[in-house]
């Protein structure tokens, strides 16, 4: 990984944790990172725990994630959550298209394109999970399914601005289930991802953060971080525990 890109390690907490839980956790994390790595930190959780999340990890280098946005600044989007009340809480990014998401709840590649920019424009991290099912990777039609999915939720944002993009390689197969894609799958999309970006600009491709996520745990997180285009990790379940996430943060080069 070139110096210019700083791993980033994102912990995604989905429906868990109250703010009680959250107050507690946070502090039990901080005090277990490592001092001094060159690491950014980040932690995706709930609405409702959001300012706690601020609050608690105060001067710490840690930073507090959504977990999804609407496109408008405001309106009548009963049960959504807007960029400025985001920023009103002091939040720093959002993750936007996670699979979950787009299963479950009906996330579009073209809702996706208005979200990407009004998060840019807001002045938030997005952080765009991307990634094919098992049934594509069997089908070997990986490259199409990330080719749509990077092109379509990156059309609106300017060349300039996609290095501001984070790109989370989620092969859906593996979040959640205990199965892991292997360094060298990871690396090979990854690398792909990459060159995506660089077919609108090279310089941003160098630049932009391109992370695994996908069962990343404190045994495995060391071997994929360690892959030449691997700039970090998008951690589900072993983040819940402050010491587990901790050691993963250790694992980054």
């Amino acid at each position: 990984m070139p110096e210019s890109r700083v791993p980033f390690v994102a912990g995604n907490w989905k429906m868990y944790k109250t703010i009680a839980e959250t107050e507690s956790y946070v502090p039990a994390l901080v005090a277990k990172l490592p001092v001094g790595k060159p690491v950014d930190i980040g932690l995706c959780v709930p609405f409702t725990d959001l300012a706690a999340a601020v609050a608690a990890v105060g001067d710490s280098e840690v930073r507090v994630l959504a977990q999804n946005m609407h496109q408008a600044p405001e309106g009548a989007f009963t049960g959504e959550i807007a960029a400025p009340m985001l920023l009103e809480l002091g939040v720093h990014g959002v993750v936007l298209g996670h699979s979950e998401r787009r299963r479950d709840f009906g996330e579009t590649d073209r809702a996706l394109q208005d979200k990407v920019p009004a998060a840019i424009a807001a002045g938030l991290e997005p952080v765009l999970c991307v990634g094919e099912s098992e049934d594509e990777r069997e089908a070997g039609e990986t490259q199409r399914k990330l080719r749509h999915q990077v092109q379509e939720a990156l059309l609106q944002v300017d060349d300039e601005q996609l290095a501001d993009v984070v790109i989370a390689y989620e092969p859906i197969w593996a979040i959640g289930t205990g199965q892991v894609a292997t360094p060298d799958q990871a690396q090979e999309a990854i690398a792909f991802i990459r060159a995506l970006v660089g077919d609108r600009s090279e310089e941003a491709a160098a630049r932009v953060r391109v992370i695994y996520g996908g069962s990343v745990n404190s045994e495995n997180a060391g071997e994929i971080l360690t892959q030449q285009d691997v700039d970090g990790a998008l951690v589900g379940g072993a983040s819940l525990d402050p010491v587990a996430f901790a050691e993963i943060v250790a694992a980054t080069p």
